[in-house]
């Protein structure tokens, strides 16, 4: 009976939950940062329900391939590609094994993917070797707050959020991640944007290998 129920949520109430949440108005705002900024082939991480798609400039990209294991989360995706005039691939992987070839995309894009990854570090590493030399990654994260009080109520509601928001971990030190995958910042911005403390400090930017 529990088995049951877990796949309705995730199948049915999951992928609802999160593409509402993923297109709050503070969540957009930091979309419309960094995704602007893509150029040529992107490879974008943990596409999702396509909530990128509207923010890409379609003068500099000419393609999208977008990862992410999800079919339901990804059915939700159709309207917005639709109306995209850029075309948009899925790879139905993985972030942390890529089947492309190294030197492939111009722009690597993750934004809201690297709390739910099992393993973000191999999964940056993975980016990282599919980038073209002289391409960047663009990225938007909420991850660990400055803040000991808050960054230990995330580490108290890790074991119950990431149950029911589909593996997200709340409090992840998103610099870290970058710096243990040997990637170096070209920008990193952070701070908290409206909403609960605890999934709120986000970190944005771009990184270079």
């Amino acid at each position: 009976m529990v088995l049951r129920s877990m796949a309705f949520y995730n199948r049915h109430i999951l992928p609802r939950m999160l593409d509402a949440s993923c297109g709050l108005k503070p969540i957009t705002y930091q979309r419309k940062k960094v995704v602007p900024h893509a150029e040529g082939l992107v490879l974008e991480i943990g596409i999702g329900s396509g909530q990128n798609l509207p923010h890409y400039n379609p003068d500099k990209v000419s393609k999208i391939i977008g990862v992410d294991p999800d079919d339901h989360i990804w059915k939700r995706s159709a309207e917005r590609r639709a109306a995209c005039p850029i075309e948009v691939e899925r790879i139905g992987l993985s972030g942390e094994d890529i089947p492309l070839k190294s030197k492939t995309a111009d722009t690597v894009v993750v934004t809201y993917s690297l709390c739910t990854i099992p393993d973000p570090v191999k999964a940056l590493c993975e980016m990282k070797r599919i980038l073209k030399p002289g391409g960047k990654i663009l990225f938007s994260e909420h991850g660990k707050a400055p803040d000991a009080k808050v960054h230990k109520w995330q580490n108290r509601l890790d074991p119950l959020w990431g149950k029911i928001a589909g593996g997200c971990h709340s409090g992840r030190d998103i610099p870290g991640i970058f710096r243990h995958a040997d990637l170096k910042f070209e920008t990193l911005e952070e701070m908290y944007i409206p909403g609960p403390k605890v999934l709120s400090y986000n970190y944005w930017g771009s990184a270079i290998a």
